[in-house]
């Protein structure tokens, strides 16, 4: 092993919107994808929610009717090859929780496993969801996603008198998937922007109203300043193991443009791509995942503690959970 003087390079942008209903992640994507890129592409699962500002930005949309994995990662790649410069996926949140989605497939392949074991049937969406994941870390575009938050409501006290404010909470989607990203950002209601976490200096715990220019802009300047090169930066430092057949699990469809038969408008739909299999030794043989929401575990004492006290191989977030539910 060879180890050499660390370079920063020029890199395509990787930003995540997170927050409740109403707090403005369609608008303040496209609001910041603007001075982001000239061309810009919106992969819509949202019933058409980005269309509704087409009178004040100009963009092309990719309306998804499935949510499988699958099709999440032919729209990134309809995309790719039609060269556009920022890519919004509105909203992430669909891969996981809606129809065919990561929970929905587990469901499925567990009914239809004889054991009736959601854990086995995590083996079999994961790769999925992984595969999901290095699309977007190695798509060519600069890539915006919005990420739906689960709500909850606070009692504060106002002028003497109660009053429920809504919050948004973890956003729904895998855990830890916010750590893929460059800048992770809060939307609250009153549509400010709190950044949560940066690789960004300029943009490091900024709270920011209505956002738009001024964090597209110091967000550029971060991206730009390095040493220009042509392959890309963002890939996954784990080669994903063997995808099974997505018709197997969910038999999903990408979605295509209703009078062209594309993705993207006149855009054309790639080509599909042979699947790669997995690099011999590419995951350790000792990484186990939890039985209920499917996150990897890499302790082995998690595990064993888990299979002795709730008779599955659960993470610690999901142990916790369960002990709350047994003494409630």
């Amino acid at each position: 092993m060879i180890f050499q003087r660390a370079t920063k390079q020029e890199s395509k942008g990787r930003l995540a919107l997170i927050g409740p209903a109403g707090s403005g992640k369609t608008y303040t994507a496209l609001n910041i994808a603007q001075y982001m890129g000239k061309r810009l592409a919106v992969i819509d699962t949202e019933r058409g929610s980005a269309s509704k500002y087409a009178d004040i930005f100009t963009f092309d949309v990719c309306q998804l009717d499935t949510f499988h994995p699958q099709a999440y990662i032919d729209a990134i790649h309809a995309a790719e090859e039609a060269g556009y410069d920022v890519l919004i996926i509105d909203s992430l949140s669909h891969a996981w929780m809606g129809k065919e989605g990561a929970l929905e497939l587990v469901d499925k392949a567990t009914a239809r496993s004889k054991s009736a074991n959601s854990f086995f049937a995590w083996r079999e969406v994961t790769p999925l969801h992984n595969a999901l994941v290095d699309a977007m870390l190695a798509c060519k575009c600069h890539l915006i996603v919005t990420m739906r938050s689960k709500t909850e409501y606070v009692v504060e006290i106002v002028d003497g008198k109660a009053v429920p404010r809504k919050i948004g909470m973890a956003p729904i989607q895998r855990d830890g998937l916010e750590y893929e990203f460059d800048v992770v950002a809060d939307m609250d209601l009153s549509n400010n922007l709190i950044v949560s976490k940066s690789r960004c200096p300029a943009l490091t715990g900024a709270v920011i109203p209505k956002p738009g220019k001024e964090v597209a802009e110091k967000f550029m300047a971060w991206l730009t300043a390095g040493t220009p090169t042509d392959a890309p930066v963002h890939s996954s430092p784990v080669s994903s193991p063997a995808q099974p057949d997505p018709d197997s699990i969910a038999g999903a469809k990408p979605a295509a443009d209703a009078n062209s038969g594309t993705l993207f408008g006149d855009t054309p739909a790639p080509k599909p791509e042979p699947q790669r299999p997995a690099k011999v030794g590419s995951r350790p043989s000792t990484v186990t995942f939890c039985a209920d929401c499917g996150a990897r575990i890499t302790s082995e004492r998690v595990v064993q503690y888990s299979q002795e006290h709730h008779g599955r191989p659960l993470c610690m977030g999901c142990q916790n959970r369960a002990k709350a539910q047994e003494t409630a």
